[in-house]
């Protein structure tokens, strides 16, 4: 069967730094790192007291406090995200076909601080159980897109990837492969996440997961530099319209870029560490270009994983200059976690959208807080340190790893 086309129309963010996709760009492009001290609990005790955490925001601007109360804050992030790309895409609820319009949402964790503390206030009571009736669907990860759906009236497929990091990812080449099969017109796709949090916190960190840095957090997040440590926990949320090409077309909609294909894989490996061959990512890539049906020297820019750990990034590094070979240092290669940390679940999300605005400005945000060559990595890759780079991006990609050895990788292509 001949596949349908599928193209972005529409863009949502709430990020560490930025509450709207312009508020977005504009920290994207300007270098801004997301990392603070921790507001949201007292961290004091902690090993790691800081975090990218989402700045200014006040959700009765968005949504009724009656309504806000039933949700966990991933919720809360995933409406207003979502609602700022479906009015950004100038769907009419009034006329679109509800029936072919579905949700499918990331979230690696899903209502964390609901659980934890529904548990806590268990815990330091008599022993009798009382738990507040929103308590498990506050916290179920499906419960996102079910409230998306519920707004907007949006009746069809609903639900929710978990793939740890790799969630959000997932959601969109499910949303593509949706629309490209003729099964939906649109789907609003993304993903959220609000793991910063007691227990967030405390987990990652008996991981050893997350950098100590809490001396100057704001540079703790180092893709690529020999002295980083760990990688910064960041929230938020990202969504985008992903929409039938024709359909767009006859609606007269804004076009950001075509969704050219998505590839995944599993690494098999070890629960938290990648392959040290990189063999999972290598696959993913591949399986991407196939399923886009493009050439490795086609691609300009790739939005790394890059989460600023040890083995992370150069798996990663030695997986681009294996499937690209000489092209490799031809491409654009950065890693903007360096400024907004790492987002879990939402950070496919967010990351396709940087690569959807760097192809629309012809900008390539940095690689921040790059201060030190590792010897490991190849020198010949242009990781755009420290400062944007102008770059007419026609085709650009974005990977995404999760614990688990989840691997999810999507492709995007300018529309002359």
């Amino acid at each position: 069967m001949q596949l349908k086309r599928v193209v972005v129309t529409g863009l949502g963010a709430l990020t560490p730094i930025g509450n709207n996709i312009q508020e977005y760009w504009n920290g994207l492009a300007n270098g801004v790192s997301g990392a603070a001290p921790i507001t949201h609990f007292d961290a004091t005790k902690f090993k790691t007291r800081f975090a990218c955490e989402v700045k200014n925001f006040e959700v009765r601007d968005f949504i009724d406090r009656k309504e806000a109360r039933k949700m966990d804050k991933f919720t809360q992030y995933a409406m207003v995200a979502s609602d700022e790309a479906i009015a950004d895409a100038k769907l009419d609820l009034d006329k679109v076909n509800k029936l072919r319009v579905g949700v499918i949402w990331g979230a690696g964790i899903g209502g964390l601080e609901t659980f934890q503390n529904e548990v806590l206030n268990f815990s330091q009571g008599d022993g009798t159980p009382r738990f507040n009736p929103f308590f498990i669907p506050k916290m179920i990860a499906d419960i996102a897109p079910g409230n998306i759906s519920i707004k907007n009236g949006f009746m069809g497929p609903n639900y929710t990837t978990v793939s740890a990091c790799a969630s959000s990812a997932n959601a969109m080449i499910d949303a593509l492969n949706y629309i490209r099969l003729g099964h939906c017109d649109v789907i609003v796709t993304g993903g959220s996440e609000a793991a910063v949090t007691i227990a967030g916190m405390g987990g990652f960190n008996a991981m050893h997961a997350l950098s100590t840095r809490n001396e100057s957090p704001e540079t703790a997040s180092r893709p690529f530099d020999a002295e980083r440590d760990g990688f910064v926990l960041g929230e938020g949320a990202g969504a985008l319209v992903l929409e039938e090409y024709e359909h767009a077309k006859a609606r007269g909609a804004k076009i950001y870029a075509e969704v050219i294909g998505g590839g995944m894989s599993s690494d098999a490996h070890h629960m938290t560490a990648p392959h040290p061959e990189g063999i999972g990512v290598i696959a993913v890539m591949k399986n991407c270009l196939e399923n886009a049906g493009i050439n490795p020297e086609e691609v300009d820019h790739i939005n790394t994983h890059g989460t600023s750990t040890p083995l992370g990034d150069v798996a990663e590094l030695k997986a681009i200059s294996e499937v690209f070979g000489d092209h490799a240092k031809n491409i654009n290669i950065n890693s903007t976690k360096s400024m907004t940390g790492h987002l879990l679940g939402a950070a496919g999300a967010i990351e396709a959208i940087a690569s959807l605005l760097a192809m629309e400005h012809g900008t390539v945000p940095p690689t921040i807080n790059h201060t030190t060559v590792d010897e490991n990595i190849n020198p010949e890759l242009n990781l755009t340190l420290n400062k944007a780079e102008k770059r007419d991006i026609k085709v650009a990609m974005s990977n995404t790893f999760g614990f688990g050895g989840h691997n999810a990788c999507v492709a995007f292509k300018k529309i002359d």
